[in-house]
């Protein structure tokens, strides 16, 4: 207890000559030691690298786990050194919500089939998270971690030594001002040689450290790369995965849903074709080419457009991209960008529509159209 009490005195005496020092310094009444550019240089970069490594990493989290309840949890798993539990992703629990729910409606029925066959797709989308989650986790979030938590604070340690052998040096070199006798002279140089020497040695280890932060840079880059991939990746199999769900709705509910009413490359925006903006924004884009007549039997024989009513239930507004002659009688002009009533008829070409505007109606192409609600 008596080594404790004197401890506390000594250590608060050592904070109160330090703020004297520091006042001092600021003031400009007492000697700084300054160090030299490239040290001063290597600090500076250090300190931008961690700042903007710090900023990186809590962003990052953010984008991986937006829930901050989720984030404080495994802060707190990680710092009791204990593994973090496996959690459900969204996607997949909203394709269990879509599976259990068909089972209510009945998996036979349109509504349930489809149900499963979404619910299904959902449950891939969350398990292809999840496998991009862990991976950048280890890749990424990992190595910046061990870089502030560790690297860092080995470097800040050094500083903070360096820090006080420099104002022991500024203290030798005040005493020694100070002295008048050759006695207290000679015991003062030797303090500044004793202090000037642990300086040194101190400016070099931080020196060496900060010099380190090139190599960080490089092992970050390297996991940036990794980063990316996983990104790419986890991207790309989203996007295969629902290019396969609208392959099989669109062969499971043809017949319940006309082709017509499918999102078309012109409006996907992930396939190739013209871009949903009218020829006034964009003159380099020409409009598709004109859709052949329909040539099905049916159609051409018994369907009438002066005789095609619209149905009940089933009609949408669309936005005319492009500019549209008639061919004939039976087809409607257009104008890019003004706004239609589309829907279709049993037996009609998938790549037309029937359009209306006030009392005129006629035969439109597909893909001059964008869809709306």
């Amino acid at each position: 207890m008596d080594f404790n009490v004197k401890k506390l005195a000594s250590d608060a005496g050592v904070f109160f000559t330090r703020a004297v020092q520091y006042t001092e310094e600021k003031l400009g009444q007492a000697e700084k030691t300054e160090l030299d550019a490239h040290l001063e240089n290597l600090i500076a970069r250090g300190d931008c690298t961690k700042n903007w490594t710090e900023k990186i990493f809590r962003q990052t989290e953010v984008l991986l786990q937006p829930n901050p309840s989720a984030r404080i949890e495994e802060f707190f798993y990680e710092k009791l050194d204990r593994k973090i539990p496996s959690r459900t992703t969204n996607a997949e629990l909203l394709g269990q919500y879509m599976q259990d729910a068909a089972k209510e409606f009945g998996p036979g029925t349109p509504y349930g089939c489809t149900l499963i066959t979404v619910g299904e797709f959902q449950r891939r989308l969350g398990g292809a998270e999840r496998e991009f989650l862990q991976m950048s986790a280890i890749n990424f979030l990992t190595p910046l971690r061990n870089f502030l938590e560790g690297d860092w604070k080995t470097i800040s340690k050094e500083r903070r030594l360096l820090e006080n052998r420099r104002l022991d040096l500024d203290v030798c070199k005040a005493r020694l001002k100070k002295a008048k006798l050759a006695e207290a002279k000679a015991a003062a140089e030797h303090e500044l040689r004793v202090a000037q020497t642990e300086f040194d040695r101190q400016a070099e280890v931080t020196r060496l450290l900060l010099e380190g932060i090139s190599s960080t840079h490089v092992n970050h880059l390297r996991c940036l790369h990794e980063f990316v991939e996983a990104q790419a990746a986890y991207y790309a199999q989203c996007h295969k995965h629902m290019q396969d769900l609208q392959k099989e709705l669109s062969s499971s509910n043809g017949d319940t849903f006309p082709n017509a009413f499918a999102v078309n490359a012109s409006t996907s925006g992930v396939s190739a074709g013209p871009s949903p903006l009218s020829t006034a924004t964009l003159p380099e884009v020409s409009p598709p080419s004109r859709p052949p007549n329909p040539s099905n039997a049916l159609e051409s024989s018994t369907l009438k457009i002066e005789e095609v009513k619209p149905p009940a239930t089933g009609t949408r507004k669309a936005k005319v991209l492009y500019d549209y002659d008639a061919a004939d009688t039976s087809e409607l002009s257009l104008l890019a960008d003004e706004l239609i009533t589309v829907y279709t008829v049993p037996g009609m070409d998938p790549d037309w529509l029937v359009g209306e505007r006030g009392n005129q109606k006629g035969k439109v192409p597909v893909t001059y159209l964008e869809l709306l609600s």
